[in-house]
Parts: C-alpha cells; sequence; structure tokens
C-alpha cells in the first residue's frame, strides 16, 4: 500500500520505519541525526513553508507539512480497503 506525504509524494507503507512530528521531537541527538542526514543527502523536503513531521523510511527522511494523525488516519484508511 502506499501513504500519501504531500506535494504529489507517495511512499510505500511497508519502507516506513516511523512518522515523528517536528516540535516534539527536538532533543539534541534528534536534531544531530536530522543535521547528519541532511548533510549526507538523505533528507527529502517536502514541505514548502513549515516542516510538521518527519518520515524515517528504509531509503530516506521526508520533511512533510502533513500532520501526524493525518498520516495516521490515512494509513488506517488504506488497511480497512
Amino acid at each position: 500500500m502506499l501513504l500519501h506525504i504531500g506535494a504529489d509524494v507517495v511512499i510505500s507503507k511497508k519502507n516506513i520505519i516511523a512518522i515523528l512530528e517536528m516540535e516534539t521531537c527536538n532533543s539534541p541527538i534528534t536534531k544531530e541525526f536530522l543535521e547528519i542526514a541532511e548533510d549526507e543527502g538523505f533528507v527529502e523536503n517536502i514541505a514548502e513553508n513549515k516542516e510538521n513531521t518527519f518520515i524515517i523510511t528504509n531509503e530516506k527522511i521526508y520533511y512533510s507539512p502533513i500532520s501526524c494523525n493525518t498520516l495516521k488516519r490515512r494509513s488506517e484508511k488504506l488497511v480497512g480497503q
């Protein structure tokens, strides 16, 4: 199944490791992890104005404008189909 994460980007649900809110994941370790991932080219920012979530997959990290709750609802809808 695929999950739409914003800006015409869809990813396979089986590749998702975690979906986390930017505001609540602000520890120094998380910030360092994201900085290193950006420096190494593993981050794709699809949020034009404000990143609400970051989605860690087995290939890259996406910054998304869509909230965790919305992504969760979209994911659950796909399961029931």
